[in-house]
């Protein structure tokens, strides 16, 4: 990966997983700094892994030839307002900000940017990510390259053709760790009601889901139709189960709350 100065301004959990993930791929972390207007969290990436900190945003991104914006959509617009002072004409900027649409930042900052919107999920953290990008007209092939590098550092990433599909994105990477945490937490909860020790019936279940996980990973050309039918043996325990599933609509449970998180996505972008 090239050696690109790159600044993060925000120094959240997101900054922290993509900065492990760049130093865990070999990036120097000399060339990174993080911005912050307090200093506990930078103080800690410092200690962790080195970067350079600071809580003078425009100084450290007139710096970086890469600047990524990790703060809250709420904020957005101050930060960038900041930004504005300075000459982007050359950087690359990536906001992982949800709800903030791409044509917003050029009117936020004063002037035309390279800008990539990155929608990460939380299993960044432990370098298992699922990214969504998309780029807007003025990022040039390299450009590209750079973001795809520094993003596939803490997992996998797929370009989209069009921003509105990274509402998309949000409510089928972004949002669904946590519909997978409640699933789990469900049966957690079943198993304990029928007796089990409730450690005992989180190691089942979590195991069942990293081994569920690999089986998709491992083997691509098999259908999930047909990788679940491998499982359910017709009258036996997993097809009562799945029986169940089906009848008390689950298929259209999914299909409500995806929409429902694309309406949300959609009412955040007309807000900010």
């Amino acid at each position: 990966m090239s050696a690109s100065k790159i600044c993060f301004i925000g120094a959240g959990n997101m900054t922290r997983s993509i900065i492990s993930g760049l130093i865990a791929h070999g990036y120097c972390p000399q060339v990174i700094t993080a911005t912050n207007p307090s200093t506990p969290k930078l103080d800690a990436l410092t200690q962790d892994f080195g970067v350079l900190t600071s809580t003078d945003n425009l100084q450290s991104a007139a710096d970086c030839n890469v600047i990524v914006l990790c703060v809250k959509p709420q904020i957005m617009q101050q930060v960038c307002t900041e930004l504005a002072a300075i000459d982007l004409s050359s950087k690359l900027v990536i906001t992982i900000a949800a709800g903030v649409l791409s044509d917003r930042y050029p009117s936020y900052c004063k002037q035309p940017l390279a800008l990539i919107r990155a929608m990460p999920n939380t299993p960044s953290q432990i370098g298992l990510g699922m990214t969504g990008l998309y780029a807007s007209a003025g990022v040039t092939a390299a450009q590209r390259d750079l973001c795809e590098q520094m993003l596939s550092s803490i997992g996998k990433v797929l370009w989209v053709d069009s921003e509105d599909k990274l509402n998309l994105v949000i409510a089928l990477a972004g949002s669904s760790p946590a519909y997978f945490f409640l699933f789990i937490e469900a049966m957690v909860d079943a198993a304990v009601k029928l007796g089990m020790n409730a450690d005992e019936a989180r190691l089942l279940a979590q195991q069942a889901a990293l081994g569920s996980a690999a089986m998709l990973e491992n083997n691509p050309d098999i259908s999930l139709q047909q990788l679940r039918q491998n499982v359910t043996s017709k009258g036996g325990t997993t097809h009562e189960a799945i029986v169940t599933f089906e009848q008390g609509g689950l298929r259209t449970l999914v299909d409500e709350a995806m929409n429902n998180a694309i309406k949300r996505a959609d009412a955040m972008a007309a807000t900010f």
